[in-house]
C-alpha cells in the first residue's frame, strides 16, 4: 500500500515531530507553570462532564 520511500518519511517526520514538541514544550515550561497553575481542574471537569453525558445516555436507554 505505501511504498518503503514513504514509511521511512513518516517514520522520520514523526521523530523529527516528537523531538520539536519536546524541545518547544521545555523553552515554554516556565510559561506554562506561571500562567496555567491549576488547569488540571478544567480537565476532571471535562471528564466528569463527558462521564455524567454517557451516563445519562445510558439509564435514558432503560
Amino acid at each position: 500500500m505505501f511504498t518503503q520511500g514513504q514509511l521511512v518519511f513518516a517514520g522520520v517526520f514523526v521523530v523529527a515531530f516528537i523531538i520539536a514538541m519536546v524541545y518547544a514544550y521545555g523553552k515554554d515550561k516556565m510559561l506554562h507553570n506561571q500562567f496555567y497553575k491549576g488547569n488540571y481542574k478544567i480537565l476532571l471537569g471535562f471528564f466528569a462532564f463527558i462521564f455524567i453525558l454517557f451516563m445519562i445516555k445510558i439509564f435514558s436507554k432503560h
